[in-house]
């Protein structure tokens, strides 16, 4: 009779036979072609048989389509060096003691988690929710493995609220390879300056040493306890996209003050005509078309207090965009915030205090244009992520979503 052969594709067994159930499913029984095991409590090597142990079904990738089990007895063996000689059952490397799958079947699992959630995996596949979330919390850490990385010369930090309208801050700590692909280091519960710098602590102290630059928004918590565990030898960078984000802050606080007072003032006709003026403000001016550039033209006619902050606003855009060293991007912004005092203007109060505090951290960002894009664009993931999944609450389930995204095709395909 003609037969077709199909590899197992699972090492270290014998198949004993092969049956077809009445529900249309495969199971094969296998024994294992491996000699001995090591003794759960002393850890020697042992080899004298002792029995078999409870049978055990393991779910298998499909063969034709049908469903196929595994059928195993795994042997023991009894230690003669223990005083008791207690008896340890031998582990094979193609499943985990602690599931009921082979590992060939929850790699592909895996594979469709990437960019997916575990309810979608779980309708596809057949299997319960907390099936597939088992697959993951076996095969997926919820810690990083720090002998993963050789070094992690630029790192990231940043804080992502988990509820939308709440204060329910996780941080998340990247690192950018020199390869350009982006790793997730930690997920963090909360914010707090402490569980940053226990977090820093934890970092082998030869991985440490590889750390050159650190990333990060102006929160004091963070840059101080990257100061603190890593000390001088590495640049800490504000990040160019929150320093932006502040002083353009103070000329929008100024627009919606200087629009509420027009709008009292002017007639409605002529108000109407600076209508979408929010986003005119917040547009290159190298891009403005000449009717844009009129209407900003006739807005600062009855505002000039807003077209000089709208100048001092994307005069210190150009410091960031011009190639300086750091002390010359120090001379120019001590020269920005000069002349910004001397004007009527308040509307920059916050940003020249934090200028103050932060001025070589800001400019740090002169030595070779570092910021946190990367870490950036992995917020915009992790949004996905908590749309995708409605919510992710658990810092440890996190990070096991950002490993599987960011590494899953990597590991598992």
């Amino acid at each position: 009779m003609d037969h077709v052969e199909i590899p197992l594709d699972i090492e270290e067994v014998k198949i004993e036979s092969v049956e077809f159930t009445p529900n249309n499913e495969i199971i094969i029984t296998v024994t294992s072609t491996v000699e001995g095991t090591h003794c759960h409590r002393c850890g020697k090597k042992i080899k004298k048989a002792y029995s078999d142990g409870r049978e055990i079904m393991l779910h298998h990738l499909s063969i034709l389509g049908k469903p196929t089990y595994i059928r195993i007895k795994p042997k023991r063996y009894q230690c003669p060096y223990c005083g008791d000689h207690p008896t340890t059952t031998q582990k094979l490397s193609w499943y985990d003691s602690r599931s009921p799958h082979t590992k060939a079947y929850e790699t592909p699992i895996l594979l469709n988690l990437v960019n997916s959630t575990v309810v979608d995996v779980s309708i596809k596949e057949g299997l319960g929710y907390e099936a597939v979330q088992g697959i993951i919390d076996r095969r997926v850490s919820e810690k990083v493995d720090w002998d993963e990385f050789k070094e992690l010369e630029e790192v990231g930090i940043d804080e992502i609220s988990l509820k939308k309208g709440h204060q329910d801050f996780v941080t998340i700590v990247t690192t950018r390879l020199a390869t350009g692909a982006i790793r997730v280091l930690g997920v963090l519960a909360g914010r707090e300056k402490a569980t940053v710098k226990k977090f820093f602590s934890s970092i082998p102290k030869k991985l440490r040493k590889t750390i050159r630059v650190v990333c990060s928004d102006m929160y004091d918590g963070y840059i101080n306890a990257v100061k603190e565990v890593l000390g001088k030898r590495v640049r800490v960078v504000v990040d160019r996209f929150h320093v932006a984000k502040l002083y353009r802050k103070g000329l929008d606080e100024l627009r919606k003050k200087e629009l509420k007072r027009l709008k009292k003032e002017l007639p409605e006709a002529d108000y109407n005509e600076f209508k979408g003026v929010l986003w005119l403000l917040r547009k290159n001016p190298a891009e403005l078309t000449p009717e844009e550039l009129e209407v900003l033209k006739g807005l600062f006619k009855y505002t000039p207090l807003l077209g000089a902050a709208y100048v001092f606003c994307y005069t210190l855009t150009s410091i960031f965009e011009t190639p300086l060293t750091p002390a010359e991007a120090k001379q120019r912004l001590r020269a920005w915030k000069q002349l910004v005092q001397e004007s009527e203007l308040d509307c920059f109060d916050s940003f020249l205090s934090t200028l103050d505090k932060r001025l070589e951290e800001i400019t740090n960002y002169f030595v070779d244009r570092k910021n946190s894009g990367f870490v950036e664009g992995l917020n915009n993931k992790i949004k996905v992520i908590k749309r995708r999944c409605y919510g992710i609450f658990n810092v440890g389930h996190l990070f096991q979503r950002l490993f599987i995204d960011l590494v899953g095709y990597e590991k598992f395909a």
